[in-house]
């Protein structure tokens, strides 16, 4: 027997059509293992970067897993050289470069010497290629430090002669830095840390670019996690250097190793007890930082995601876009509990070691809003600056889509519990801000996901809850180009049509009441997201690299799917007079 929200065969446009639309799915029975899911995996699900990846094959060649992450490196590399997609492949060719002929110069590399020099020459090609003028590369976390970190480390291994690469002489020329992008920052930075003065959060996530010298005389202090584990900046990358910074980074960890005995159930959700080193000292906190290295590299079979644990990150944004769509699906008190402890007048991170930001503020509280706990938004009056809200203090930049999450925070707690003059200013305020920053042809772009569709999505969406009558031209046109850019296949993207981005495109019409001026359109993307919605998923959203939020996603794509079968049976068929 079929679940109610089970999706099936909805009438479109002719008997043809409904022959064409692949098998139901049971949206709500997905949705519970989801959701149950969560649970499970408290650290959260994310994909193994190849920036991240190489730093930690560079910098902890002890970690168990080594073997498998340089495996991953040469896998992922594309058939042009590079690694990641066209404009944002700099980072991650660099990083993976740089990590293989650190491979190279070791005595008993753990790949074939051969196959590395040769994956390692293909990428310093692609390196020489894929350099941007420094004004044109995207606007990711450090890249005006990590580029610059890279390539000396490169031209060093260089400079040194790396075996298959020259000889024992110099080696092939080096990349050039992009265009305008020189190392002033990169040295000021490390004098920064050198002299052991207070260290901004949001650096700490990107430690690595710093070098030994530099990070241990620094005032880093690993942030501790339950498990008796340790986290800089919850990058596996940041924790490699400061444990090598310490000068034991080596093979004598606890022995725990991919497929080991550290348990992450309870981890970095709020369980357990997190205990202050205490007495233990530099040995205990390194030792803490070794088992979050073993944890990370074990859940994840040895190659490393940018960031983890993303427990909060996770949690809300996956029951914002389930409860959103209106997927019927009881969600544990584990899982709201974990929203709510973490919230205070501060606001809440991402994960341990990195500073509060208002992106995960406020779509926890949005969440908790949804989940019937609706909460005065305290913690993101820190982020408010006079015009919008920062994602986090001291950020270089703004982002629409944090203001957008903003905006469904107080947007919400207005609605229900009325709030106060300064509420009802901020609402206004940030849907006029958002309107005014919409692009010509109706899309907007962020900073955190490098597809339009999402961020389209974040504020269309927003705008046509929060934003007033005033926004609703703002919406239409919005509409408009997101039914202008469906593909020949019903599907949706910017580089080709992925389940994430239709998913986004749908979400953008059926939740702003677009839907009904194309009811075709809503058919197509539907059945095209049911054909392609267990498909691997390429990496859209913005970090040091670029990454695949698993589960995140995969709640967006369950909640468009529900929405659109919901929408089509309640549409009338087109008049075919």
């Amino acid at each position: 027997m079929t679940s109610p929200d089970a999706v099936s065969a909805v009438p479109v446009t002719s008997p043809d059509a409904v022959a064409a639309t692949p098998p139901e799915i049971d949206v709500a029975a997905e949705a519970r293992e989801l959701v149950a899911g969560m649970l499970a995996r408290p650290w959260g699900q994310v994909s193994a970067s190849p920036y991240e990846t190489g730093r930690v094959v560079s910098l902890a060649p002890w970690l168990a897993g080594h073997a498998a992450r340089v495996d991953f490196l040469i896998a992922a590399q594309r058939a042009d050289g590079s690694w990641g997609p066209p404009g944002y492949a700099l980072v991650p060719t660099l990083s993976a470069v740089e990590a293989l002929l650190a491979e190279l110069r070791r005595e008993t590399p753990r790949v074939d010497r051969e196959l590395l020099a040769k994956v390692a020459a293909r990428g310093l090609e692609a390196a020489r290629d894929c350099s941007l003028p420094a004004a044109s590369l995207p606007d990711m976390p450090a890249i005006e430090l990590i580029v610059p970190s890279l390539l000396s480390l490169i031209g060093g291994h260089l400079d040194a002669g790396t075996p298959g690469l020259g000889g024992e002489g110099p080696g092939p020329a080096r990349p050039e830095p992009p265009a305008g992008m020189g190392d002033a920052k990169l040295a000021a930075v490390r004098a920064w840390l050198a002299s052991g003065a207070a260290v901004p959060q949001k650096l700490v996530h990107a430690l690595e670019v710093a070098g030994r010298e530099a990070v241990a005389p620094s005032a880093v202090v690993p942030t501790p996690m339950p498990g008796g584990m340790a986290a800089v900046g919850a990058s596996p990358a940041a924790s490699a250097a400061w444990l090598a910074a310490s000068g034991s980074g080596v093979a004598s960890g606890s022995g725990v190793g991919v497929g080991g005995a550290v348990s992450l159930s309870g981890a970095g959700s709020g369980a357990g007890s997190v205990v202050p080193y205490g007495r233990g000292g530099p040995a205990a906190e390194e030792t803490a930082v070794r088992r979050y290295l073993e944890a990370v590299a074990a859940s994840c079979g040895g190659p490393v995601p940018c960031a983890l644990p993303i427990t909060v990150f996770e949690r809300g944004w996956a029951l914002s876009w389930l409860r959103r769509a209106g997927v019927p699906v009881d969600v544990p008190p584990e899982l709201a509990a974990s929203l709510r402890d973490g919230l205070g007048p501060d606001g809440t991170a991402t994960g341990p070691g990195l500073p509060a930001d208002a992106d995960t503020t406020s779509v926890a509280l949005y969440a908790l809003a949804l989940l019937g706990e609706p909460r005065e938004p305290e913690g993101l009056w820190p982020f408010e600056t006079e015009t919008h809200f920062c994602t986090w203090r001291g950020e270089e930049g703004t982002s629409l889509t944090t203001n957008a999450h903003v905006l469904d925070a107080f947007g919400s707690y207005v609605r229900r519990d009325g709030g106060g003059p300064r509420h009802a200013d901020v609402v206004a305020r940030l849907a006029a801000w958002i309107r005014d920053r919409q692009e010509a042809d109706g899309s907007w772009r962020d900073r955190w996901h490098v597809s339009p569709y999402y961020a389209t999505a974040c504020c269309a969406i927003a705008l046509h809850e929060f934003g007033g009558e005033e926004s609703a031209d703002a919406v239409d046109r919005a509409a408009a180009w997101v039914l202008g850019g469906q593909r020949p296949d019903g599907s949706w993207g910017r580089w080709e049509g992925t389940a994430e981005e239709t998913a986004y495109a749908l979400q953008t019409l059926l939740l702003t009441g677009s839907a009904r001026r194309d009811r075709e359109a809503v058919g197509r993307g539907y059945r095209r997201l049911l054909e392609i919605r267990d498909r691997d998923a390429p990496p859209l959203w913005v970090d040091k690299d670029l990454y695949l939020p698993v589960v995140i996603v995969r709640a967006a794509v369950l909640g468009a799917l529900h929405l659109a079968r919901s929408e089509l049976r309640h549409l009338p068929e087109p008049d075919s007079r």
